[in-house]
């Protein structure tokens, strides 16, 4: 400036963050606090989001720089984490220094105890997320005081807690009645009785993973159906065996919004109740629900004529199903909005079925045809077949499947 002025004698503090909330990438707020000490200070100040790794002294000097922080991410990966990482004096460290916290990430953190989860509970009275997949060591005990401690929870992730059981459930239907995302993938000791108390107090809840809990039934789900009628977007009922057809009913007649739903392995579910879903959800996105053993032509007729916002459809080793079920397609100027399709083992589809799906779905990124003898890049070749540019095609199992398929 002239004269020699320096900025930071011209602008305060407040003017400089003015200039740093307009900033829309992280990468150009990092470059902010290069400037010099003032400036970083400043931007430290204003950070809302850090994601940490275990070390000596490390989150102490995270809290001093850090004073504002909204989300932490602790979480460490299941391939190259440390025994035992982030521990419960950690933790309680965190509910004294960081007591601002909203959403807090602790997957995979293996050596966590219910200590560290009743720090959590008494100290962050804000949080609105918390994440302990895979922190095996967890029971009711400290997760019942974080539901207790902690009133504003949004979402909770447990997937892998294997101690939990429907105490939990119990406390956060008394606590935590706004809780809109719950995930408890193989959480094997829940019950029915567990999951009609949760839903009588959360009655907001919008996505609800409950894959591999294997004493889940209908009568489960249903109650949730009931219950979070308004609310329901995703219900993840992956290898739950006990369910059946009525769930499939109940869902059906009660949840208007639904847009996703995993029923694969189900194996009870039969071709009436799939259509009545359909019937009743042309707006779905998202259905999972391979292994249903009894699903035939008919269930897939049905959806494609209306489900035509379906995006991801996942029919693999539904071994009834066959070219029937496409031939209704191509016809005209009717479109599906499918972007991925699974029809591994489904050994009475052939090339004749993928080229009339191929005639209406233009928007298609991933076909799974896997261990379907009729359906092999020569015999494509051969049909003259012309997938969509992106559309990536696993004949044999060298290309990873879509993470919405796992």
């Amino acid at each position: 400036m002239d004269g020699g002025a320096c900025i930071n004698d011209s602008l305060g503090d407040d003017e400089l963050r003015a200039v740093l909330l307009k900033l829309e990438h992280d990468k150009d707020k990092e470059v902010f606090g290069l400037v010099c000490k003032r400036w970083l200070h400043l931007q430290s100040t204003e950070r809302r989001k850090v994601c940490a790794r275990a070390g000596p002294h490390k989150l102490q000097r995270l809290a001093a720089r850090f004073t504002r922080l909204h989300e932490l991410d602790l979480s460490q990966s299941v391939s190259r984490s440390f025994y035992p990482g982030f521990t419960d004096s950690d933790l309680s460290f965190i509910a004294t220094a960081l007591s601002s916290l909203r959403i807090l990430n602790l997957q995979n953190c293996k050596g966590i105890t219910d200590i560290g989860m009743t720090a959590i509970g008494s100290g962050l009275s804000s949080l609105q997320s918390l994440d302990v997949s895979s922190c095996r060591k967890l029971t009711d005990k400290g997760l019942s005081s974080v539901a207790q401690g902690c009133p504003n929870l949004r979402v909770l992730h447990l997937a892998g807690c294997k101690f939990v059981t429907d105490a939990l459930l119990r406390s956060l239907s008394k606590n935590c009645n706004n809780i809109e995302e719950l995930g408890f993938q193989g959480c094997s000791k829940l019950t029915d009785s567990g999951i009609t108390v949760l839903v009588a107090g959360c009655q907001s809840l919008k996505h609800l993973d409950i894959n591999k809990c294997i004493n889940i039934g209908d009568v489960a789900v249903t109650s949730v159906a009931k219950a979070c009628s308004s609310s329901l977007r995703t219900l993840k009922l992956l290898d739950c065996y006990k369910v059946g057809d009525e769930s499939v009913l109940s869902l059906a007649k009660y949840c208007e919004n639904l847009e996703t739903l995993v029923i694969g392995g189900c194996r009870d579910i039969s071709d009436g109740a799939i259509k009545s879903l359909a019937s009743c959800h042309g707006s779905l996105k998202n259905l999972r629900m391979d292994w249903c053993l009894n699903v035939t032509d008919t269930s897939l007729d049905c959806i494609f004529s209306v489900c035509t916002e379906l995006e991801v459809l996942d029919v693999g080793c539904c071994e009834e199903v066959t070219d029937a079920a496409f031939l209704g397609l191509g016809n005209g100027d009717f479109k599906l909005s499918l972007k991925i399709l699974r029809v591994s083992n489904c050994p009475m589809i052939t090339v004749l079925g993928i080229s009339k799906l191929l005639k209406s779905c233009e928007s298609l990124e991933y076909l799974d045809v896997r261990s379907c003898p009729h359906i092999t890049i020569a015999r494509c070749e051969q049909a003259g077949l012309q997938f969509p540019e992106r559309c990536k095609v696993n004949f044999v199992g060298g290309l990873a499947e879509p993470d919405v398929l796992r």
